[in-house]
C-alpha cells in the first residue's frame, strides 16, 4: 500500500460519522472521484514540490560554489570539501524519524514552513562565512532543518491517495530534486556574472540569493501547504467525506491505529523496512554523487566553469523524462521491481563507461553521465514508493518512510567521501564504490521482490490466519492475513 493514512483518517471516520460531522461517501462516482483527485493534485503537489526543489538545491549548490572559487576563498585543503559534504548527513539522518513524530502532533503547514525558513537562513549563512569551520557549522544546521522535508512530504502525499495512485504523484514530487540539479546549474551560471557585486564573490551570491528565496517561500508555505485530509480547506464537506471514505476502504482491515508495545514490536521486527532502506541507500548514493560532483567532473573533462554549469542542464532534463516514464508505467502495471532493476542497469552501464574513460572519447564520457543520472532517478522514487506499498497502518507507514529516508541517506554520506581530489579526473574509488552501491540496490530489491511473493502465497494458503486470534487482531497493520503486498 502506498499511502500513509493519517491517524485521523483511520480513527476519526467513525467519530465524524457518529457525531454527524462528516458522513462518509460510500457510492463510487467516477466523475466525482476524478475531480477530487485533480483538486488534491493541484493543492498538494505544487507547494511540496517547491519546498523540496529548494531543499535539494540548497543542499547541493555547494557543488556549483566549489568551481566558482569557494574552496580557494575559504582556504579549503585536502578532504575539507568532503567533510563539508558529509557533516550535513549526520543531523539529517538522526532527525528524520523524530520529525515525522512532530508533524503528526502539529499541522504539516506549520511544521514544514517553519523548517523551510530555518534552513533558508542556514543557506544564507553559508554565503557569509569566512572559513571552513563556519561552512561546516552552517551545513550541520542545514541538515538539521532539512531532515523533516522528505519524510514529511511523503507522509502527507500518501495520506491523500490510494495504494496505486501514489507512485505517479511521488515521482512528480521527486522530480523537484532532478529539476533542482538542472536549475541550480543555470542559476549558478547566471550568478557567476555577479562576481564582485557588494564586495562578494559569485559563489557567495549563490548561497545568499538562493537562501533568500527559500526564506520567502517558507513564509508563504504556511498558507500554501494543505493540512490533513479531513480538515483540508480546499475541499467541500462532501469531498472531504468522499476522500476519507476511499482512504479507509483502501486500508481495509490492515490498520494500525494504536502505537502500543505490540505495534512497536511488529514495526521493529519487519524485515521489509530494513531491506527497503538498504535498497534506497544503494540508489541514493548515486543521486548525491551526481549532484555533488558532476559540475567538478565536467570541469575536469576540460569544460570551463560556465560551460560545466550549462552542460548539467540536459542531463537532468533527460533524467526527469525517464523518472516520470518509469513512475507512470509502475502505477499502470501495478508493479515495482522491474523498473528498479532497469534503472540500476542503466546507471551501472554509465559507471562502467567512466571506469574505462581513458579509452573512450569525451562525448562518450559525457553520455555516461546521462546514463548514471537518468538510470538512478528511474529507480530512486520507485524504491521509495515500493516500501510504502508493502507496509500498512498509519503508524507503521509513518515510521517506515522516515526510517527509509533517514537511514537511507547513509548513501549520501558514502558518496561524500569517495570522490577524492587526488584521483581526479578518473575518480576510480568514487566510480567503483558507486557501482558497488548499484549492486546493493539491485540485490536488496530482488530480496524484497521474492520475499513479498513468498509471503503473499503463504497468505493465499491461509498460513497467517492464526493472527486473527491474537489480542491485537484489530491493530495488525500489514501483518493482517487479508493484506497482499505489491511486487
Amino acid at each position: 500500500m502506498a499511502q500513509d493514512c493519517p491517524s485521523k483518517v483511520d480513527t476519526e471516520l467513525h467519530e465524524h460519522t457518529t457525531k454527524g460531522e462528516m458522513e462518509p461517501v460510500t457510492t463510487v462516482d467516477p466523475v466525482a472521484e476524478k475531480k477530487l483527485l485533480r483538486k488534491c493534485d493541484l493543492a498538494l503537489i505544487p507547494p511540496l514540490m517547491t519546498i523540496y526543489f529548494l531543499s535539494f538545491m540548497d543542499r547541493t549548490n555547494i557543488g556549483n560554489a566549489r568551481i566558482q572559487g569557494m574552496t580557494a576563498d575559504l582556504h579549503m585543503q585536502g578532504s575539507d570539501y568532503n567533510i563539508a559534504l558529509f557533516v550535513f548527513f549526520i543531523p539529517y539522518i538522526i532527525f528524520e524519524v523524530p520529525s515525522n513524530i512532530i508533524i503528526k502532533r502539529i499541522s504539516p503547514s506549520l511544521w514544514l514552513s517553519s523548517i523551510t525558513v530555518l534552513w533558508g537562513i542556514s543557506t544564507i549563512g553559508m554565503g557569509l562565512v569566512n572559513n571552513n569551520a563556519g561552512l561546516i557549522g552552517c551545513r550541520l544546521l542545514l541538515g538539521l532543518f532539512e531532515a523533516g522535508i522528505v519524510p514529511g512530504a511523503i507522509y502527507l502525499i500518501s495520506m491523500y491517495y490510494q495504494r496505486y495512485e501514489v507512485q505517479w504523484r511521488m515521482s512528480i514530487f521527486f522530480c523537484a530534486s532532478i529539476l533542482a540539479g538542472a536549475f541550480s546549474g543555470l542559476l549558478a551560471f547566471a550568478i557567476g556574472h555577479m562576481h564582485g557585486v557588494g564586495g562578494y564573490s559569485s559563489w557567495r551570491w549563490i548561497f545568499i540569493l538562493e537562501g533568500l528565496v527559500t526564506v520567502v517561500v517558507g513564509v508563504i508555505s504556511k498558507w500554501w501547504i494543505p493540512d490533513w485530509p479531513e480538515t483540508a480547506k480546499f475541499l467541500t464537506e462532501e469531498e472531504r467525506g468522499r476522500l476519507v471514505a476511499r482512504l479507509a476502504a483502501d486500508v481495509g482491515s490492515a490498520r494500525m491505529d494504536h502505537l502500543d508495545k505490540r505495534a512497536m514490536k511488529r514495526i521493529a521486527k519487519d524485515w521489509k523496512i530494513y531491506v527497503g532502506t538498504i535498497a534506497y541507500m544503494g540508489i541514493l548514493n548515486n543521486g548525491y554523487a551526481g549532484s555533488f560532483f558532476i559540475p567538478s567532473i565536467l570541469n575536469q573533462m576540460g569544460f570551463k566553469s560556465a560551460e560545466a554549469q550549462l552542460r548539467t542542464i540536459p542531463i537532468y532534463v533527460v533524467a526527469t523524462v525517464l523518472c516520470l516514464g518509469a513512475a507512470y508505467l509502475a502505477d499502470r502495471t501495478r508493479h515495482r521491481y522491474t523498473y528498479t532493476v532497469v534503472g540500476v542497469a542503466v546507471a551501472t552501464t554509465g559507471y562502467i563507461m567512466l571506469l574505462c574513460q581513458s579509452s573512450i572519447p569525451l562525448g562518450a564520457r559525457y553520455f555516461a553521465l546521462f546514463l548514471i543520472v537518468g538510470g538512478g532517478y528511474m529507480s530512486q522514487p520507485v524504491v521509495l514508493g515500493w516500501l510504502a506499498n508493502v507496509v500498512s497502518g498509519h503508524y507503521k507507514r509513518s515510521v517506515a518512510s522516515a526510517f527509509q529516508v533517514g537511514f537511507g541517506n547513509v548513501g549520501g554520506f558514502v558518496s561524500s567521501n569517495v570522490f577524492l581530489d587526488r584521483e581526479a579526473p578518473y575518480y576510480t574509488t568514487g566510480y567503483s564504490v558507486s557501482l558497488g552501491m548499484m549492486a546493493v540496490c539491485a540485490i536488496f530489491c530482488t530480496i524484497l521482490y521474492f520475499g513479498v511473493i513468498r509471503e503473499n502465497k503463504k497468505r493465499d494458503r491461509g498460513e497467517r490466519d492464526y493472527r486473527l486470534q491474537k489480542p491485537d487482531a484489530d491493530n495488525l497493520g500489514d501483518d493482517h492475513p487479508e493484506w497482499r503486498f505489491a511486487t
